[in-house]
């Protein structure tokens, strides 16, 4: 009996030590547990950010292309703009005024007489309907076509047929120096360039 106490003894030792070295190890485990479950996990954002749900937006531009802007929590908004071809573009329409129906005067603004009747004959081959020859209120150096609003095509029509310049072709107004010519939708001034060129012998406008 006297020789199984030591061993009594060795063995509640050795179980005090199981007991601490267990009580170390549980408490060791505690810490590690509570430390990770403090810590921000990786994989969930911080409950204090903000929930950004993507967002798309189709933006129409020009004919027929568009671009789709994505907006995401604080990143910037680009917008492209396609350039598309532009659809139904405006075509320029030509109205021809039959001549019958354009009443064209001719007066004479110079010194040499018959002018007016001569370039009545000459315009009025053309179809147009001719007025009687008259004489311009001046004289002129330089012929010229004048128009009422809408005959701005017959009256440069007419300047070609005699000769008289493009930039001679003018907006009809008071200024033209011809009266008497109410309702009148051409009128043309014969001036001294066109006298010369003239082989007229009529002797009067």
């Amino acid at each position: 009996m006297d020789d199984e106490q030591p061993q009594t003894g060795m063995s509640a030792s050795l179980s005090v030590v199981r007991a601490a070295v267990v009580l170390a190890v549980f408490v060791v485990a505690v810490a590690l547990l509570v430390d990770v479950g403090t810590r921000p996990s990786v994989s969930s954002a911080p409950s204090s950010a903000p929930t950004t749900v993507p967002t798309t937006t189709p933006t129409t531009a020009g004919a027929g292309a568009s671009s789709t802007t994505t907006t995401a929590g604080a990143s910037s908004t680009t917008t492209t703009a396609a350039h598309g071809h532009k659809k139904g573009a405006a075509s320029t329409t030509t109205t021809t005024i039959a001549p019958s129906s354009v009443t064209v005067a001719v007066a004479n603004a110079t010194s040499t007489n018959g002018l007016a009747a001569h370039y009545t004959t000459v315009i009025g081959a053309g179809g147009w309907k001719m007025g009687t020859p008259i004489d311009a209120a001046t004289t002129e150096a330089t012929s010229a076509v004048y128009y009422a609003s809408g005959y701005q095509e017959p009256a440069a029509s007419i300047a070609t047929t005699i000769g008289v310049k493009p930039t001679q072709v003018l907006p009809l107004t008071t200024a033209t120096p011809v009266s008497g010519v109410t309702g009148v939708d051409v009128v043309v001034v014969i001036g001294a360039d066109l006298a010369s060129t003239s082989t007229t012998t009529t002797a009067s406008s």
